[in-house]
């Protein structure tokens, strides 16, 4: 007995050295490929952060810089997506009604959002436009409704302000730079069809929006450019007015390019498609639509509920908000989750709510140094550290496995991308071939040169962890 307790026991010890020797070989390693990295010229004014621990034990693998707050770009959707799981639950899901205030055949239509991004989305079936259209007119039909006399959507608890802090103004007008609303229809963009000149210089027309814009225009002050030279168009949203404004180039001999804006008042488009879609159905609809944020708790009870739709699962939109960086997602559940805390449905409070959740778990909120919940803003300030700490938290919970599933792979490892203009990163998971497996995060701020050399030079680096 004596004899086998001792053999079990150097068995024992000879693992734990093996395991200690593949770690330092992957620590001197990456040590090496890091320092390789740094010196690089696309690092010279730059400053890069790498934190990797051994995903079973929490054991650090390799640190440098990991306390130091960057900006994290898209990579901070992985704190966003945990939080939500978190506070919101793995089986959330969004509720839009409508109710009715009839009289005889006609009445008056109150839309009670709650901040849903999906509601007209094309990624489900029964989000698309089209069948939330189909759906409600059909119900607003069954109630024997024959003229809609006014829409009013209530606002109350939800802030204003679309846009979140230090969002740059070249990026509010595009689709990326879409801002949540409490009601947000088709992700709260659109299309924009375009047509080029023969020549270099020569002027840029609009030809059409995919689907009609409502209560909102565009001009095109484009202009033509070599061929090859891919879009560079960017929409601007009207200081004042409802008239939008495109800059920048597209390339010359385009007779439909396509480019995507981000809508002023996702409110205003939806309730304006849904009276055209009123119109064909045989119910006249007319009247101001109203954005009530004063409360409408009194008004209602005069309303009779008849209808509601149901957003897919959270689970489902993480997926999406990941492996797509859907920016929308990020901000409306920031917002969600600012609402369910403190019943205010505000950037701040979800900010607040957030670095409140992860205090709690050990991270102090100078590591989480947050303004929005996409990483679209450069005021972020976020610690290699604080993420990997996210990502070990979120291996132990029972939603870990919908959320490891919505990280894109990118160089055959599981992990989420960040790019805003003079940043880059990379967070999440891998399992080396030895069979020992990673928790990682990876960001660079101020390089200089293409992101595409800067991309494989990081990649360089992350190999080691194979």
């Amino acid at each position: 007995m004596r004899q086998l307790t001792l053999r079990v026991a150097l068995l024992l010890l000879c693992t734990l050295m093996h395991s200690l020797a593949l770690a330092q070989s992957v620590s001197g390693r990456l040590a090496s490929a890091f320092k390789t990295f740094q010196n690089d010229p696309q690092l010279r004014n730059g400053i890069a952060s790498l934190y990797v621990v051994d995903a079973k034990t929490g054991k650090v693998v390799f640190d440098q810089n990991s306390q130091l707050g960057l900006a994290p770009a898209s990579t901070q959707k992985i704190i966003t997506s945990a939080s939500a799981y978190e506070l919101l639950g793995d089986g959330f899901q969004y509720k839009t009604k409508f109710a009715l205030a009839k009289t005889g055949e006609e009445g008056k239509l109150l839309i009670m959002p709650t901040g849903d991004p999906t509601l007209g989305s094309w990624r489900w079936g029964n989000t698309k436009d089209e069948a939330v259209l189909k759906e409600l007119t059909q119900a607003i039909s069954r109630q024997g409704v024959k003229h809609i006399s006014s829409i009013t959507v209530d606002n109350e608890g939800w802030n204003e302000e679309a846009i979140p802090d230090g969002w740059m103004w070249q990026d509010v007008g595009n689709y990326y730079g879409a801002g949540p609303a409490k009601l947000n229809w088709r992700e709260n963009q659109f299309d924009v069809m375009l047509r080029s000149g023969k020549n270099i210089g020569d002027p840029v027309s609009i030809v059409g929006t995919v689907p009609e814009l409502k209560g909102y225009k565009l001009r095109s002050e484009l202009s033509s450019a070599a061929a090859g030279t891919g879009d560079n168009a960017y929409i601007y949203f009207p200081v004042n007015g409802t008239t939008g404004v495109i800059r920048g180039t597209i390339p010359v001999n385009e007779s439909r390019f396509k480019i995507s804006g981000a809508l002023p008042a996702a409110s205003d488009q939806f309730a304006g498609t849904l009276q055209d879609a009123l119109t064909e159905a045989g119910i006249r609809s007319t009247g101001k639509v109203v954005v009530d944020s004063r409360g409408t708790a009194n008004q209602q009870a005069k309303y009779a509920p008849f209808y509601t739709v149901t957003s897919p699962s959270l689970d489902s939109i993480i997926y999406w908000f990941n492996r797509k960086s859907v920016n929308l997602y990020g901000e409306a559940l920031l917002r969600t989750i600012g609402y369910q805390k403190s019943g205010v449905g505000s950037t701040d409070a979800g900010v607040e709510a957030i670095q409140n959740l992860w205090k709690t778990r050990g991270i102090p909120e100078t590591e989480l140094n947050i303004v929005d919940g996409s990483g679209l803003s450069p005021l972020n300030r976020v610690t290699t550290q604080a993420q990997v700490k996210v990502l070990q938290h979120a291996r132990k919970q029972p939603w870990f496995d919908g959320f490891y599933a919505s990280l894109p792979l990118y160089n055959d490892m599981k992990m989420k991308s960040g790019t805003i203009r003079g940043v880059k990163g990379y967070t999440g998971y891998h399992k080396a071939k030895d069979g020992n497996e990673y928790v990682f995060s990876f960001l660079i701020n101020n390089y200089n040169g293409s992101s595409g050399a800067l991309v494989r030079k990081m990649y360089n680096v992350l190999d080691e962890l194979k």
